[in-house]
């Protein structure tokens, strides 16, 4: 991420955050209309909603389309070469807005880029803003503390305590006992299935291979590369191999497995591990696993001082807005973007109905996400680990994406070797760095 620079709250007067305007000052000249493809299906009703709002306060139409999973670049691709465009977008970060730069409106004079708390949040192209974070995000290795207390109190177990997980080698240890013994646990397995359906791959094919890009990148002391080594890719091997042999199913089921099989084991209480993000609570509160039993550890892969690791925080998630759109459109885009950032209906829904924790200054005290994995985010933080940056964003494209996803299932079907994985990874980088530049 760019270095970080001076808050902007300090430039807000205090009567800018608390008067905050319900309708935006242009709303009631604007003579646009609002079309936004929303990239998170898990909140599609809640947009759907919060436009239906918008549109009752101040008579702009807001249409929501949302991209199934894994298909939100094609499905962009496919609208923008419509006449009706989507006027308010996503990309995913620097490879994604160097895709898309022609088509982002300069937002430094926005309404809503004056709310962001620092430019560590913000896509910019020399001094143009082209994209704003508007969700910052942590994922890692959800966990049930009753189900890994009761595991604890069994005779023999690894560990007494689950502060002791402080890496691979005791996770692992872990997840194989309880594998062994989850019967006596009452569990189907340690992990929940890891689905490779398009609703669920992104787990493994992205955000479990931005460790190994995490940990070169760190190792070279760099933020991307056009020819990435696998210097880590034993490191995800090990970790694969422990999500398909320690699970409620066996390896040769996971194509058929998707992302709502996954939720549901975890909410009911079949499985002690879940590879997800804070964005899943919303999924799994109100069933089995009460509030106060949700936990979050680090993916670890078993690189020196991991111990130090906190979890995979940062954002995919960079609104932008269609510069060939028309002014009208642009206008009332502008607005649209700003009430939900800064109005009480736009504020509650982010934070309650969506549990994000947003980099906006107008998301104050009361107004902050009810989430325990966020609460899970930031006790590593203060305990002064060292969170993971998304390197994922720096991926190729997502056919590089799926190439390592198809590898990694003929891995686990036993109709592939490992090789298949490291030569999507490593060649298959270079290929995709070479076609993008053609």
């Amino acid at each position: 991420m760019r270095k970080m620079k001076k808050y902007l709250a300090a430039a807000m007067s205090a009567a800018m955050v608390a008067g905050l305007a319900v309708v935006p000052a242009q709303a009631e000249e604007a003579a646009g209309s609002v079309y936004y493809l929303n990239f998170k299906p898990e909140q599609a009703e809640q947009w759907e909603a919060l436009a239906e709002t918008y549109t009752e306060e101040t008579g702009v139409p807001v249409t929501v389309v949302t991209a199934a999973s894994g298909t939100y670049e094609s499905q962009l691709k496919s609208e923008m070469a419509k006449e009706e465009a989507p006027t308010l977008f996503q990309v995913n970060g620097p490879v994604g807005l160097a895709t898309w730069k022609d088509y982002c409106y300069d937002l430094k004079d926005s309404e809503i880029y004056s709310y962001l708390k620092s430019d560590d949040f913000a896509l910019k192209d020399g001094d143009s803003v082209l994209g704003i974070a508007y969700v910052i995000e942590t994922y890692g290795i959800i966990y049930n503390k009753a189900l890994l207390a009761d595991y604890c109190a069994l005779d023999g177990a690894v560990i007494s305590d689950a502060s002791e997980i402080t890496n691979f080698e005791t996770l692992k240890a872990v997840a194989d006992d309880i594998q062994a013994r989850k019967d006596e646990l009452g569990v189907l397995g340690a992990f929940t299935s890891a689905g490779m359906d398009s609703s669920s791959d992104w787990r493994f094919k992205t955000h479990l291979a931005n460790l190994p890009i995490y940990y070169e990148y760190q190792a070279d002391g760099i933020d991307s590369t056009d020819a990435i080594k696998g210097t880590y890719l034993d490191n995800y091997k090990a970790v694969w191999d422990m999500y398909i042999t320690d699970a409620t199913c066996e390896p040769t089921m996971i194509a058929s497995m998707t992302a709502e099989d996954a939720a549901a084991e975890f909410a009911l209480g079949e499985a002690v591990f879940y590879q997800n993000g804070t964005w899943e609570y919303g999924n799994i509160t109100g069933n089995e696993v009460a509030d106060e039993d949700l936990g979050m550890l680090p993916i670890y892969i078993g690189v020196e001082g991991e111990e130090n690791q906190g979890l995979c925080t940062g954002s995919e998630n960079y609104w932008c807005v269609n510069a060939k759109a028309s002014e009208e459109d642009i206008q009332a885009t502008l607005d649209f973007m700003a009430w939900v950032v800064s109005s009480d209906e736009g504020r509650s829904s982010l934070a309650f109905d969506m549990g994000f924790a947003t980099p906006f200054t107008t998301f104050t005290e009361e107004y902050q996400a009810e989430n325990p994995l966020l609460d899970a985010a930031n006790e590593y933080i203060d305990a002064g680990k060292t969170s993971v940056a998304w390197c994922f964003t720096t991926m190729p494209s997502e056919e590089w994406k799926n190439g390592v996803g198809s590898a990694l299932l003929e891995y686990a079907q036993g109709t592939g070797e490992w090789d298949g994985v490291v030569t999507a990874f490593v060649d298959g980088w270079a290929a995709e760095v070479a076609a993008t530049a053609e």
